[in-house]
């Protein structure tokens, strides 16, 4: 790796080289955000002499998605053959002093922004007065626009300024066309060694995410890909194809879809092995693994019944799930690699699996879908997931934990059914988020057990909880004892006897509802649970 190079440019020369191409702001810089005061401040310094900081440029030949226009200028592309210095540190100062060079019009929140209004003020003096460039041109005093100042030459100004005002924008344009910006330049260094350097400078210290730096480093432009605008079309593409968004699966995030990506491509998900991917063999391994999620996620939501994405335990369950359908080549799974998958999912889900080591976790666990593939149950002695009737009866329940949404995910395998209609409840993403959501009820109301002096601890516990279809259930049952509210759901579904079965609550009598008898309750329900849970963590091939 070469030592960084220190250079001096002046401004013709910098803004040569973007105007030329070679110059490229990258598209994991934040947006453009300095206000036109911000601009005005800096040529205010430049004029007066005082230092602005250091440009840092990477200069490389790798052909990064890089931000194509500025305000309403666009950008060339880069000479074909030539290496571009992407902008790392310095993007605001030279965008501004760009946008002033070009006279750039940028649309912000609604309102344009034109940068040829900053203007020096000629009627003040730069050694003495405190601010001689202005936001916008005076009313009261004789001024040039910046632009004006770098773009046109002295004998076009002759009749519009004074001898005095003529030879103060003579000293104005030396200063700001002569200015030596410093610039230092990286050579070749590798992409994740150039996003580090990024990330240390960055005045935010705000960490690039593994996803902005291969979304620069995969960018082909030839090949028409473009990693965000790829995954943006998995999630929601407006009914041109098959989305993430239509199966109810668009909260899966960008770092899952690159794990499924590197485990079809080396077996392996940490971020160094993603990073080490090679672009061709990305771009070449995208569809093949993208293929591979969606019948992932038709799996999900066919065989295991989990209709959307945020009853997952972990989006990282994917993966895993993504892997084994790409291996196996689009075909469909056995009865007894069926088995194994389910048995493989509450196994992850219920022993909180990835909860911490996710990446060495999943690589862990490509060996286990492997071991699926052939025909062969994995080994989970030391890992078993034993669960008692104690430990559902206090666990709380939570949306962020992954135990709560096991057991949710195997309520929604049995498409719970409205206690008022007897028609499979309907569950949405964006109700699910949390503890609240619309979907999650109560069945013995937590404000019921209160006023029956039960702690909250108690009532709210996973083995309460049932899954409805929305506010009309709430609305109906308020506080009110169970035996009095599904009196009211009896008179109005004559099935509800079936429809409770749904709910894992096979007899109402036997599961004290009738008495409201909460203990009952769910100490039945619980034994329901786990028979139905062993049937998946231990099942017989």
């Amino acid at each position: 790796m070469q030592q960084p190079e220190n250079q001096n440019k002046k401004y013709q020369a910098l803004f040569t080289e973007i105007d030329s191409g070679r110059i490229k702001i990258p598209q994991f810089q934040r947006d453009f955000v300095w206000s036109k005061q911000q601009t005005a401040q800096l040529i205010d310094s430049i004029i007066k002499g005082y230092p602005i900081g250091t440009f840092i440029l990477w200069r490389t030949r790798d052909g990064l998605r890089h931000i194509r226009n500025i305000g309403n200028v666009q950008l060339p592309d880069i000479p074909k053959g030539d290496a571009a210095q992407y902008v790392l540190d310095g993007q605001q100062r030279i965008t501004s002093l760009y946008a002033l060079r070009k006279g750039i019009i940028i649309t912000r929140d609604g309102q344009e922004i034109d940068y040829r209004d900053v203007c020096i003020d000629l009627s003040a003096t730069p050694d003495v007065d405190e601010e001689i460039v202005l936001v916008d041109p005076p009313k009261d005093r004789p001024f040039i626009s910046v632009f004006k100042l770098l773009n046109g030459s002295l004998t076009e100004l002759i009749g519009d300024y004074s001898k005095d005002e003529l030879k103060k924008i003579e000293v104005y344009q030396k200063r700001l066309t002569g200015y030596d910006f410093s610039v230092v330049v990286i050579d070749d260094y590798p992409i994740d060694t150039a996003c580090d350097v990024f990330t240390r400078i960055n005045t935010a210290g705000q960490e690039l995410s593994l996803f902005e730096i291969m979304v620069a480093k995969t960018y082909d432009k030839d090949r028409d890909f473009d990693l965000a605008e790829r995954y943006h079309w998995l999630l929601d593409n407006k009914g041109a194809e098959k989305d993430l968004e239509d199966a109810g699966y668009d909260t899966v995030p960008p770092a899952t879809i690159l794990q499924c990506v590197s485990a079809h491509l080396c077996e392996q998900v940490k971020r160094r092995d993603i990073l080490k991917l090679k672009r061709n063999d990305f771009i070449e391994g995208w569809d093949t693994a993208t293929d591979g999620l969606f019948v992932a996620v038709d799996y999900a939501r066919t065989h295991l019944r989990i209709p959307v994405s945020r009853l997952l335990p972990y989006h990282a369950l994917l993966v895993p799930l993504t892997f084994f359908f790409v291996r196996n080549g689009g075909k469909k799974p056995t009865k007894e690699q069926h088995t194994l998958l389910t048995q493989y999912f509450f196994w992850a889900s219920l022993s909180n699996r990835f909860s911490s080591a996710v990446e060495s976790k999943i690589a862990e666990d490509l060996k286990k879908v492997n071991q699926i593939l052939r025909n062969e149950g994995p080994n989970y002695r030391g890992e078993d997931v034993n669960i008692t009737l104690d430990d559902l009866r206090a666990r709380w329940f939570s949306t962020g934990d992954a135990f709560c949404l096991g057991i949710l995910c195997l309520y929604a395998y049995f498409e719970p059914k409205s206690f008022e209609s007897n028609s499979i409840v309907t569950l949405d993403n964006s109700w699910l988020k949390l503890n609240s959501s619309k979907n999650y009820h109560h069945f013995f109301p937590r404000a019921y057990l209160k006023q029956q002096g039960a702690p909250d601890w108690q009532s709210n516990v996973i083995l309460n909880i049932t899954i409805v279809d929305d506010y009309l259930n709430k609305r109906e049952i308020g506080a009110k004892a169970p035996s009095k509210y599904m009196k009211n759901f009896e008179r109005k579904n004559h099935h509800l006897a079936d429809t409770m079965k749904t709910h894992l609550i096979d007899d109402m009598d036997g599961f004290g509802i009738w008495e409201d008898n909460f203990d009952r309750f769910i100490e039945q329900r619980g034994k329901r649970v786990i028979a139905e849970i062993e049937k998946r963590l231990h099942p017989k091939l």
